[in-house]
């Protein structure tokens, strides 16, 4: 086989394993919570509760953030599985719903996030989160919470936990860092410059901060990897054969955190694409579940 034909038979399996887990994770249904809350007036902005199965007490909090590249028809419940394989696991989880970009008008395809909405959801529950567990989920530590997100979702939670060091004058910043264990981005678009080169989610990065106009003016409030060093434990779990956000986007982050003095452990996972990380029925959600434990923990 010449290397020609290697390259695309390659490129081949990795569409093909791409669109299996796709179909396996949406395919799943949805797992109803224990209780919702709402941080907000608008519909988009409400957090589900799972209660840890088998009747736990204090035990961590993980605060999931669905992916979905920030656009409209990509919601949390295909993410309710995933919710619901933590709660099983022993763990207490707030599947977050946010507000996501405009279905588009004219012929256009749905847009990707709003700006600043998109980031005031983010702020506005994470702040909200102490008062809405305490009410709606006293099984959970408050005192051990754990972010992660899938894709768009594990950008936005390694920005939730940046937001001590957003530029001064940012609606959005923390005088002090964020109380949390640590975050686990999965597959996340947590570099943005790597990500535009590559064309991540048909440019979703570039409908996120408003145009090309606002890459540079918005970007540094809103790119993980110009949020560094952070002091807050952090890892990537990363499927070598993600098309959707290669792995060179994780690759690029971490290396802006290690110039920035701060080490991010990645966990490449081999012959594993996109969705699987967040499939209860793949081995590599166990990996995810795991690492969320040694931070919890």
């Amino acid at each position: 086989m010449t290397g020609s034909a290697a390259h695309d038979s390659a490129d081949v399996a990795a569409v093909a394993r791409d669109l299996a887990e796709s179909e396996a994770l949406f395919a799943r249904p949805r797992v109803e919570p224990d209780v919702t809350a709402a941080y907000g007036e608008h519909p988009d902005q409400v957090v589900d509760f799972y209660a840890p199965r088998g009747g736990l007490e204090g035990v961590p909090l993980v605060v999931v953030l669905h992916g979905g590249a920030w656009r409209a028809p990509y919601d949390r419940w295909h993410l309710t599985p995933f919710a619901d394989f933590l709660a099983r696991r022993g763990f207490a989880v707030a599947n977050v719903e946010y507000r996501r970009g405009s279905e588009g008008g004219s012929g256009a395809g749905p847009v990707a996030g709003r700006w600043p909405e998109t980031f005031d959801d983010i702020a506005t529950v994470m702040d909200a989160l102490p008062a809405l567990v305490a009410d709606a989920l006293p099984q959970a530590d408050p005192r051990r919470i754990v972010v992660t997100g899938h894709s768009a979702g594990g950008h936005l939670a390694l920005w939730a936990t940046a937001r001590h060091v957003l530029p001064v004058g940012s609606p959005w910043r923390l005088d002090a860092p964020p109380r949390l264990r640590g975050v686990v981005a999965i597959a996340p678009i947590a570099d943005f410059t790597t990500a535009v080169e590559l064309g991540v989610c048909g440019g979703a990065v570039v409908q996120l901060l408003g145009g090309e106009g606002e890459l540079k003016a918005r970007g540094d409030s809103a790119d993980p990897s110009a949020l560094l060093p952070t002091g807050i434990a952090t890892a990537v779990v990363q499927g070598r054969n993600d098309i959707v956000v290669p792995q060179a986007v994780a690759e690029a982050y971490a290396g802006a955190a290690a110039r920035a003095g701060e080490m991010v452990g990645i966990t490449l996972l081999e012959d594993v694409g996109h969705y699987a990380p967040v499939d209860p029925g793949a081995d590599a959600c166990a990996v995810v579940a795991e690492e969320l434990a040694q931070l919890a923990y």
